[in-house]
């Protein structure tokens, strides 16, 4: 790898053909180490990012990056001891990639795969607020009051937890489907929201992370992610 050239490394990262990854680089839209790229330039060891448009590209010819559309009554784990079911049976062959984050056992929807762990932990970690949104079908028609108390927040064992944005967009009888936005993802944190407000949770899908959306992708299927997904990842979670 560390005599690959440049451009090459970019057009296997998807940057288009290798001829365009040239002209990305004669334009002086990439960077290694914070130095803009000629022609010619290797493909860095460790501790050179390379940049193309200001977001980092991840270049290793290992790295993979997946959605995955996860069952409920599917763990988000590698392997339970209680011999209930867990991801693995849903993985893509190929290098070995893991989940980003968890979603509970009962919880269907979107879940992000990859092995690349410093992407993973941007994803993640709190500090950086991108949001996750969910369809939560729950057993009560809510009410303004609920909605803004969702909004609000509400103070949670382990602290307190608000929506950034909720909207009711159905309800028949006793039964309503809310979509809501949230920006932690703490242990159960949406079905704790909205039990705690009279809300009980009968299912719960997570429709996007940051700009990766589920669509309709079918249940217990996988799809790679795209290079424009990748590039609004890379930027919801920056610095």
């Amino acid at each position: 790898m560390p005599e690959e050239r440049l451009q090459r490394a970019l057009a296997r990262a998807g940057y288009g053909s290798r001829r365009a990854c040239e002209a990305l680089i004669v334009a002086g839209r990439v960077k290694v180490g914070g130095v803009v790229a000629t022609l010619g330039d290797k493909v860095p060891g460790p501790g050179n990012d390379i940049q193309v448009d200001g977001v980092t590209v991840n270049v290793d010819p290992q790295v993979r990056y997946y959605a995955l559309n996860k069952p409920a009554g599917v763990l988000t784990t590698m392997r339970d001891p209680g011999g209930r079911t867990d991801i693995t049976g849903l993985l893509p062959e190929g290098p070995r990639v893991f989940p980003v984050g968890r979603l509970d056992r009962d919880t269907e929807g979107l879940l992000l795969l990859t092995n690349d762990g410093d992407l993973a932990n941007r994803l993640t970690h709190p500090k950086f607020g991108v949001e996750k949104e969910y369809l939560a079908e729950v057993s009560a028609r809510p009410t303004r009051t609920q909605l803004a108390q969702i909004r609000a927040g509400v103070e949670l064992d382990d602290g307190p937890a608000r929506a950034k944005t909720v909207r009711l967009v159905a309800n028949s009888g006793e039964r309503a489907a809310i979509r809501l936005v949230m920006t932690e993802g703490r242990k159960r944190e949406v079905r704790r929201l909205l039990a705690a407000v009279g809300l009980p949770v009968t299912r719960l899908v997570r429709l996007r992370v940051g700009p990766v959306r589920l669509g309709n992708l079918p249940a217990g299927q996988f799809r790679p992610l795209t290079r424009e997904e990748l590039v609004e990842l890379e930027r919801s979670s920056g610095e």
